[in-house]
């Protein structure tokens, strides 16, 4: 039985897109065969910046010859006075059979006709024809584009396509607005290392002959060498990589043969935070970080790995060139540093009147009045000691400062880590300086609890607040919208009070917030019912789950 490949050519794909469009052939190619009676021995996807592809093996050459029973009209309605009528004719005549061929039965809405009916197979070929367009189409995506004149959309212009049907090329024609791509057998290898026409003489031949053109096809082969090099890599220098799932998944789809290179930047850097470092390696330039070992917490060594699609005989020129990248990232990130460091933590809660919580709420300051008033009221309950008590108001004040901070600014996702870095500078006391870090915990399903006392009851305090300020509004989540994350602010209440081993009655808790909420909006109503009903569904859900 033949084999089918199909290779959709591209200009370089955003990698977020590559994964998703093998996620989404992945449902539908398997789906188009299954509706037109087709199945194939593998389904096996293939994807790099510059290419999707799929190998159907051991198709059959056509589909087998089936019999399909079709429900005609009510008796009533195809005969009258023992005579034919134009409803029964036409359904004969559309059906193609004699109306000799009528079965009469009866069914719960009376007498039907049923007919038996012999539907010839159809050629495999032909049925692809017709579903490559609407595979290619039906892919969905952010940022979508159209060119010149086409209404064809698609992430980058379409540039080449290959569809093999065993070692015949299936004729199709894709349209780029003025331009027009005609299926065939040649695709495209390396645009540096590989030769730029590369003919395929049969699909299973695919993958090894694109290897020879320096283009690794599957993006498992990519991961394998990616991480293999890394280590290699690293150990070249007598370091550790970390390798980020994350941007592992990212980096696959932005080479199509990788190849790791050793990067160097001034240790003097090496004073700022780790996690600044980290930030603008991995999130800004895709670069791997290199410990001093794999132990936790080894410091960071003034090394890093970028994976390259370039050609490894420049690997040195590679790597200047990315040195001077982050050299100007990391220098950016000492003067945000040196200012912030500049000035105590207290100082910047003005600048927060400047930052909107939400619209009909105000801004972020007045959110952490809010706070540390809530913060008060968890303390009384607790009947915390006095140097407790002023820990969790402190930190309860200090929780957002860093927002306004010239790093957070520039990289929003060291919220509160920041935070704590300028309190410890600033000489707050370190119960104060864990919980501005902690109160951000758990940031999502699985991440770790804040595991001081301070810290678990300044989170608990800016997620009640969260929690009754949008209640407050009438803003409560439905189905699957949940903008504020209202869901997530409450199973953390609900986890870190368990977790914690915490005597507060959450009943009471919703009260007290609940009514100082009314004090300071007394146009509003109190959400108190409603929030004791969405807690009430969260604390089902833990109960349950233990």
């Amino acid at each position: 039985m033949p084999d089918f490949l199909l290779e959709v050519g591209t200009e370089e794909l955003p990698a977020d897109f590559v994964d998703s469009a093998i996620a989404q052939w992945q449902r539908l190619i398997p789906a188009t065969l299954g509706a037109n009676f087709l199945a194939a021995e593998t389904v096996q996807l293939y994807a790099t910046p510059r290419r999707l592809a799929v190998m159907l093996t051991d198709l059959p050459e056509q589909q087998d010859d089936r019999t399909e029973e079709i429900k005609g009209p009510p008796v009533k309605a195809a005969f009258k006075d023992g005579e034919l009528t134009k409803a029964g004719a036409g359904f004969a005549k559309k059906q193609g059979i004699s109306p000799d061929a009528f079965e009469i039965r009866a069914t719960p809405k009376g007498e039907f006709i049923f007919v038996q009916k012999r539907i010839a197979g159809q050629a495999t070929a032909e049925i692809l024809k017709t579903a490559i367009p609407d595979w290619i189409n039906r892919l969905e995506g952010r940022r979508f584009m159209r060119w010149g004149d086409g209404e064809q959309r698609f992430p980058r212009p379409v540039r080449w396509l290959v569809a093999l049907w065993g070692n015949t090329v299936l004729p199709l024609t894709w349209v780029n607005g003025s331009e027009t791509v005609e299926t065939g057998r040649v695709s495209r290898g390396h645009r540096i290392l590989g030769r730029d026409m590369v003919e395929i003489p049969h699909p299973t031949a695919y993958v090894e002959t694109l290897k020879a053109a320096s283009v690794l096809v599957d993006p498992s082969d990519r991961a394998t060498q990616i991480r293999s090099q890394i280590q290699q890599a690293a150990a070249d220098v007598n370091g550790y990589a970390e390798v980020i799932p994350d941007l592992l998944a990212e980096v696959i789809n932005l080479a199509e043969y990788p190849n790791a290179v050793v990067g160097t930047f001034e240790s003097e850097f090496l004073e700022l935070p780790p996690e600044v470092i980290k930030m603008v390696m991995v999130s800004h330039q895709r670069y791997f970080p290199v410990m001093a070992s794999d132990a936790a917490n080894a410091p960071l060594l003034d090394k890093f790995i970028t994976i390259s699609n370039g050609d490894p005989a420049k690997a040195a020129v590679i790597a200047a060139g990315n040195a001077r990248v982050i050299r100007a990232r990391l220098a950016d990130g000492k003067f945000f540093y040196d200012a912030d460091c500049a000035k105590p933590l207290e100082t910047m809660l003005p600048e927060l009147e400047t930052v909107t919580f939400q619209a009909d709420l105000g801004s972020v300051r007045g959110k952490v009045d809010r706070v540390v008033a809530i913060a008060q009221s968890l303390g009384n309950l607790l009947q915390l000691s006095a140097t407790d008590q002023t820990a969790v108001e402190r930190a309860a004040l200090l929780c957002k400062a860093d927002l306004v901070s010239q790093m957070v600014y520039e990289f929003p996702e060291l919220q509160g880590i920041m935070g704590e870095k300028y309190a410890r500078v600033g000489g707050e006391p370190e119960a104060v300086a864990v919980a501005i870090r902690e109160h951000y915990l758990p940031r999502g399903a699985g991440d770790d609890l804040p595991q001081t006392l301070t810290g678990q009851l300044v989170g608990i305090s800016d997620r009640l607040d969260t929690l009754v300020s949008i209640f407050g509004l009438g803003m409560i989540p439905s189905g699957s919208s949940d903008p504020f994350a209202l869901r997530r602010a409450a199973n953390a209440v609900v986890n870190v009070i368990w977790a914690g081993d915490l005597a507060l009655n959450l009943n009471t808790l919703l009260e007290q917030v609940s009514t100082l909420f009314t004090e300071m909006f007394p146009e509003r109503e109190s959400p108190l019912v409603a929030l004791q009903d969405f807690f009430l569904q969260r604390v089902r859900t833990l109960l349950q789950e233990d």
